[in-house]
């Protein structure tokens, strides 16, 4: 018998992923043949092993008819959680020799008759299975795969918006959320996991999605999230120091980065477009030319400084931050496109958005119009509440990154500069000083505040911060205050900034919560932010003091 697939609702969504509406149904002996794992019983063998309409890692979010995905972890071994799973409506088990074992001390004393298959590596298989099961939709539509330290999220908004003002119908997956034919649902991981990846196209293309633009972690790519998945194009931003608490070193960051273009991954974009304004963009452009040497147009450069494919020159920019450059593609024809974004970092951005949106066919001249008009959450965001000072909120949460938003601050304003800024806990340790040297080489005033410290010592990762900015000379280094409250922290920047400065709190940008000891508050760096201003700036200073 089917088994009777559950609807995706909005709160189901919230639970466990956005899910299609009409899943096939996918007998479990094709997959077994698919993935290469062998058909076991639990309990008596059944007459028939029946279909999976769906799958899932998490027992509590299971729903009738999917595959329970019972994978070996750190800590624990998803067959211990199997009796959620059955409990939900799961249809069959996926697992390793040692989950089998388990599963049948768990379901011994029962009359129970539970198909599993069983794959020495189970995760390996899992994207595959996935897509199999959610009927391989990444191939029914053009998905956009953007890797890279910084930039994935601004230059996914800017092709989103691109593509949308040519005409296509765009699904987008990214940090802050995931939006698909204008249902929002927030986003906890930078890339879902494969269950929840190809349920999402599932249903992206149930809605008549036609392109999805994607931002891909080195975390993804290395743990396999994307694994079944087709990238139409893969795009690169730029590498710098991050992450290297999960990559032994930055290598193997580059590494993980490299699978969506090198010629041995499974998930090798067919087409591949790289900014190269770092030797990291030029070595991976490499790679990629590397996987395809019987096509030169499928490899395309662009950088803000020629040579390249695409460039990005004669930028200009107004005290507004909106900024006017000329871009020149492949056909050698020079076009003036306009940025609500400041910073030179946000042009390179722009050009590959405008690079991409042609490689997925697009009109140029199109795009552009529509990537003039974005602005992205916590990025360079404005707070405006009337005072005759910058304020400033963005994600920077790493060296380049923040020493990249102070630079572009720098050349905005004539004033002073604050930097409100933290490290995040249980995370990349070495990059804590370098962090707290770019503040305090970059800043007029550096106060080292809270970020998410999660499980650690939040005093322990301040004095982390402050080491590499005690290290600056005092010649070369302005003002610096430790304030671990964050609210407190920026409020002492508000009160400090005069007529004309700038107050830039950076690290968290669109988050909405702190991380405490497992607890996550309430805290959006946007809203306190302009509560301290409005509670702290005179009335003579505000209300267009600036003019």
């Amino acid at each position: 018998m089917h088994p009777s697939p559950q609807p995706s609702t909005p709160d189901a969504a919230a639970v466990g992923g956005l899910r299609p509406e009409n899943p096939p149904f996918t007998a479990l002996t094709d997959l077994a043949a698919r993935i290469g794992a062998r058909l076991e019983w639990i309990g008596s063998p059944g007459a028939d092993a029946g279909d999976v309409t769906g799958v899932e890692l998490r027992a509590q979010a299971v729903r009738r008819g999917d595959l329970f995905a019972a994978l070996p972890g750190a800590h624990t071994h998803g067959a211990e959680f199997v009796g959620v799973a059955i409990a939900a409506g799961a249809s069959a088990v996926l697992t390793d020799d040692a989950g089998v074992a388990m599963l049948a001390v768990r379901t011994g004393e029962s009359d129970a008759s539970l198909p599993v298959l069983v794959h020495p590596d189970p995760r390996q298989v899992l994207g595959e299975a996935s897509a199999t099961i959610y009927g391989h939709p990444s191939e029914h539509m053009q998905i956009i795969g953007i890797t890279g330290t910084s930039g994935k999220t601004t230059t996914s908004y800017l092709v989103e918006a691109g593509l949308a003002a040519a005409g296509h119908t765009i699904g987008l997956v990214g940090t802050i959320e995931t939006r698909v034919a204008g249902h929002r649902v927030p986003s906890a991981l930078t890339t879902p996991e494969a269950p929840q990846l190809h349920a999402l196209f599932a249903a992206m293309r149930e809605r008549g999605i036609d392109t999805v633009v994607m931002e891909v972690s080195s975390h993804a790519l290395a743990l396999g999230r994307v694994d079944g998945v087709r990238f139409s194009i893969g795009a690169f931003t730029n590498l710098s120091q991050d992450h290297l608490d999960f990559h032994k070193d930055f290598d193997d960051y580059f590494n993980a980065k490299s699978r969506l273009f090198a010629a041995d991954s499974a998930v090798c974009a067919q087409r591949a477009v790289i900014c190269t304004d770092d030797r990291w963009g030029v070595r991976m452009a490499e790679i990629a030319r590397h996987a395809h040497p019987a096509d030169a147009d499928a490899v395309e450069t662009v950088s803000t400084h020629p040579p390249a494919d695409w460039t990005a020159t004669a930028t200009s920019s107004s005290d507004t931050g909106n900024q006017v450059f000329t871009l020149t593609g492949p056909d050698g024809t020079p076009r003036t496109a306009t940025l609500r974004l400041p910073g030179h970092y946000n042009v390179a951005n722009a050009a590959l958005a405008a690079a991409i949106c042609c490689s997925a066919g697009a009109d140029v001249d199109a795009a552009l119009a529509g990537i003039a008009n974005v602005d992205v959450p916590g990025r360079v965001e404005r707070v405006e509440r009337g005072q005759d000072f910058l304020a400033v909120v963005d994600y920077a949460h790493k060296p380049a990154a923040l020493e990249a938003v102070i630079a572009t601050l720098r050349g905005q304003t004539k004033g002073r500069i604050a930097v409100v800024v933290g490290a995040g806990g249980d995370r990349d340790r070495g990059k804590r000083p370098l962090m707290g040297e770019a503040g305090a080489r970059g800043a007029d005033l550096l106060v080292v505040t809270d970020d998410n410290p999660r499980t650690e010592d939040p005093a322990a990762i301040r004095a982390q911060m402050l080491a590499g900015a005690v290290a600056v000379p005092d010649a070369e280094r302005g003002e610096v205050r430790e304030i671990g409250d964050r609210a407190e922290a920026i409020a002492a920047a508000v009160r400090w900034a005069r007529t004309g400065d700038v107050v830039l709190v950076a690290g968290k940008g669109h988050e909405s919560g702190q991380e405490v000891h497992g607890v996550k508050y309430p805290f959006d760096d946007r809203e306190v932010l302009a509560a301290a201003i409005a509670r702290i700036v005179p009335e003579d200073r505000a209300h267009g003091g600036n003019a």
